[in-house]
């Protein structure tokens, strides 16, 4: 039965067991999330020693998960198998008239003894749903397969996190975790736990908490650059540039590529409203809203064919990154150079 890890999860806290999980998907975090609730609340700690194993793909075999599988539990009314990496389990997803391992998995998950929770976490991948094995496993586990949150997503993802621990957050905080990290889920949910450490139920994770706990200067980083750019400031971009080029571990060039690419096509996209208004650009940037005087702003300086050619320029900039271009210019020199181009109009650059 396909549920959400959400659904799985109030099941679990309810000590509502299935005999088989299968965990698959591109988004490791919610298999991980499952996983580790089930390897640490599942059985007490004197019931672990006997009744608890925890295997991985690589080096096992489906054979032996299932003769762990069909084990009795000792002193206990289940045990637990953990197949981590099951991904790489040999034979997972052969044919069970042609493999003998796939005919006992496929034996196995028709009559699963009730006294063991068996766990498969298959990450980045999903076995496919239209042969055998996929459709028994869809009608006979507890089946979740999970999906990459598209961009748009994350903010909202943020902000659900943090109330679930009891706290609230600005809206600039929350542009500032989605920016920065990206869409990884299992960093972002590491740095808003080491961000709650000290926060009280209630509290507020405001940008300046955000910037001195995930290796932001105050004053030099992207966000700040970003702004230097819409207000065409010259000088404060070099400033920026300075410390980016003095503290490059910290600043690293590929993310900020990234950032400049979302910030610049996000003003290619509000140049082509029918209506440029508060309104409408609020309405436009959603989760961004916030931001609308500044990209109001972005919009007067950077015209609508300016923001074409510096998109190429952005382009042309990671392609030097990967040494496609430029021979060996350094991090700190081509983003020193994509910053000239971006706040010094000439009609053609080579």
């Amino acid at each position: 039965m396909a549920l959400t890890a959400e659904d799985i999860l109030k099941q679990l806290k309810n000590r509502e067991f299935a005999p088989v999980y299968f965990l698959q998907g591109d988004e490791p975090f919610y298999i991980d999330m499952l996983s580790d609730y089930i390897e640490q609340h599942a059985l007490n700690d004197m019931e672990k020693g006997f009744n608890q194993v925890v295997m991985y793909g690589k080096d096992t075999d489906v054979p032996t998960v299932l003769l762990q599988a069909k084990r009795f539990p000792m002193m206990s009314d289940r045990q637990v198998v953990i197949v981590k990496e099951a991904q790489n389990l040999p034979n997972l997803e052969a044919d069970p008239e042609k493999d003998p391992a796939a005919k006992q998995l496929e034996a196995y998950l028709n009559n699963p003894l009730p006294s063991t929770i068996l766990v498969f976490c298959h990450k980045l991948k999903t076995v496919d749903g239209r042969k055998r094995l996929g459709k028994l496993l869809s009608k006979q586990a507890v089946f979740l397969t999970t999906k990459k949150l598209y961009e748009n997503q994350v903010p909202g993802w943020i902000t659900q996190y943090i109330k679930s621990k009891n706290l609230l957050a600005t809206p600039q905080a929350v542009m500032m975790l989605g920016e920065f990290i990206g869409s990884d889920l299992s960093r972002l949910a590491n740095e808003i736990e080491k961000l709650a450490i000290n926060l009280k139920p209630g509290q507020t994770i405001d940008e300046r908490l955000v910037q001195e706990n995930i290796g932001m200067s105050k004053e030099y980083n992207i966000f700040e650059l970003q702004n230097a750019l819409t207000r065409q400031d010259v000088l404060k971009a070099n400033r920026i540039l300075n410390y980016f080029e003095s503290n490059p571990k910290d600043n690293p060039l590929i993310p900020n590529l990234v950032l400049l690419f979302s910030f610049f096509t996000k003003l290619m996209t509000l140049h082509l409203l029918p209506q440029i208004t508060e309104q409408t650009v609020a309405k436009e940037l959603g989760n961004r809203g916030f931001l609308k005087k500044e990209y109001l702003q972005a919009l007067r300086a950077y015209p609508y064919q300016r923001v074409l050619l510096i998109i190429t320029f952005i382009h042309k900039a990671d392609l030097q990154s990967k040494g496609i271009e430029g021979g060996s210019l350094s991090d700190a020199a081509i983003l020193k150079e994509l910053v000239f181009k971006i706040l010094h109009p000439v009609p053609v650059y080579t």
